[in-house]
């Protein structure tokens, strides 16, 4: 296995496009954020409330689990209320050992879901497994519904494991327990998609997952999936477990999958804390992407590691509120501006790095050092341009940030009209209607002009 990470010729491997509800993943489209909920999905506020955070957050999919009929009532209602929220995210059933049922029982549910997720070791036991297996796959077609197979390696087709464990054996050269393992998760993916096919399922409608817990292991398995077809991939590195350890070696391994041009959506499957933000996976998701230089999604803040020279805590706090702030205000930023995600922030603590790391940012604002009253100069594209002091500090620099926002990257007339050529090679609008009547073209500064 090769770890080498070398942005520098990172080339997207091509793959078959698969749209899901309003998101299309593979090919060459952007790599996707998943998430997952935490609720119990029968309890229809609590989950609604949920996939709302995750996708104001930036989750672009979410999955839930799927797993009694109180669950799959509950689907079409959680629908509804996201998309009375003008919130149209698509989400993904999670299936497992009854999906056949339950997909087959509550067909409301089969229809409203955008995508199915099915674990082939989890589908049913010898002579059941076909037939269960087969079930879904002809609710999905039936409805022109995408399928996840997510093969795990902690539910593995054990009757496939012990197959190819006893074929190995007899092998001259047998191979390790583990390498037959990995070629067992492979297996297992690949001729589940066969059969998908088999049953009618597009290949336009497959995506493929083997998730692994550990890091080595994971590399190895995509680089094989890689080569041995081109179905859309989705990664992550399964009960990667809880705080710095999950994020971590979460990270690790998905930027070197990554780096390869290996992956056409992600999900970061971190353990939360009690009552804990299940936003931070979507977060971790977004700063993997973005440090990467693959995708960009919200403004980027610099800020220095603290020494003896910062024994003030001023900016750390500063640091930290404007993060925070970035975070809240992005799902608003979005709609209003175009770019806002490349703004480049610097938040310092003393005269080493500050101005240098300031200047080079399109805002910077840096402490002069140790103990001193806060005192903090704010550059401006290169410029020192204000002086903050006193109590208010954060709330002026905002004030400063939204200013600079406001300014550079507010959408109007002219940005839509160059979006339109850029994206859709409109050349030309005819008014058979006054376009400010339309609420796109009120929204982009449209207005009526009356002749006198």
């Amino acid at each position: 296995m090769s770890l080498n990470l070398n942005l520098g010729d990172y080339k997207r491997r091509n793959t078959i496009p698969v749209k899901v509800g309003n998101i299309s993943i593979g090919g060459l489209n952007p790599i996707v954020i998943q998430s997952m909920t935490n609720t119990d999905t029968a309890d229809v506020n609590a989950t609604y409330k949920q996939i709302l955070d995750l996708a104001n957050a930036g989750s672009e999919i979410v999955r839930v689990t799927v797993d009694r009929e109180e669950s799959a009532k509950a689907i079409p209602y959680i629908k509804e209320k996201l998309l009375k929220n003008k919130c149209n995210v698509p989400i993904v059933g999670d299936f497992h050992y009854i999906g056949h049922s339950l997909l087959n029982k509550f067909p409301d549910c089969a229809k409203t879901l955008d995508k199915y997720r099915i674990n082939p070791g989890n589908v049913g036991f010898r002579e059941k497994k076909d037939i269960q297996f087969s079930s879904m796959i002809e609710v999905a077609v039936k409805n022109n519904k995408p399928v996840r197979i997510g093969v795990n390696w902690g539910s593995l087709d054990q009757e496939l494991l012990s197959n190819l464990m006893d074929k190995n054996s007899k092998l001259k050269k047998p191979l390790d327990a583990e390498s037959v393992t990995k070629k067992a998760l492979i297996v297992s993916a690949l001729a589940s998609a066969k059969k998908a096919e088999d049953l009618g399922l597009k290949k336009e409608k497959i995506i493929i997952s083997c998730k692994v817990s550990e890091l080595k292991i994971l590399v190895e398995v995509y680089e094989k999936l890689a080569k041995d077809c081109n179905y859309s991939l989705h990664l992550g590195l399964t009960e990667a477990g809880m705080g710095i350890k999950g994020i971590v070696s979460t990270t690790a391994a998905l930027s070197l999958i990554l780096s390869k041009g290996i992956g056409d959506t992600i999900r970061i499957s971190l353990t939360p804390k009690p009552n804990g933000d299940r936003r931070e996976e979507v977060y971790v998701a977004q700063e993997i992407l973005q440090n990467l230089g693959i995708r960009s999604f919200a403004p980027k803040v610099t800020a220095c590691p603290g020494c003896g020279r910062t024994t003030s805590k001023v900016f750390q706090e500063l640091a930290e509120k404007i993060q925070i702030y970035i975070r809240n205000q992005m799902p608003i930023w979005k709609k209003k501006y175009n770019g806002v995600e490349s703004l480049k922030l610097a938040v310092m603590g003393c005269i080493v790095n500050g101005p240098g790391e300031s200047k080079n940012a399109d805002l910077g604002i840096s402490l002069p050092g140790t103990g001193e009253t806060p005192t903090m100069p704010v550059f401006i594209d290169g410029k020192k341009t204000h002086t903050l002091r006193g109590k208010n500090i954060t709330e002026d620099f905002k004030e400063i940030i939204h200013q600079y926002i406001e300014k550079k990257y507010k959408k109007n007339k002219d940005d839509f009209i160059s979006l339109l050529w850029k994206k859709f090679k409109i050349q030309c609008i005819v008014q058979n209607r006054p376009l400010y009547k339309y609420d796109l073209f009120k929204k982009n500064g449209f207005l009526l002009i009356k002749n006198k």
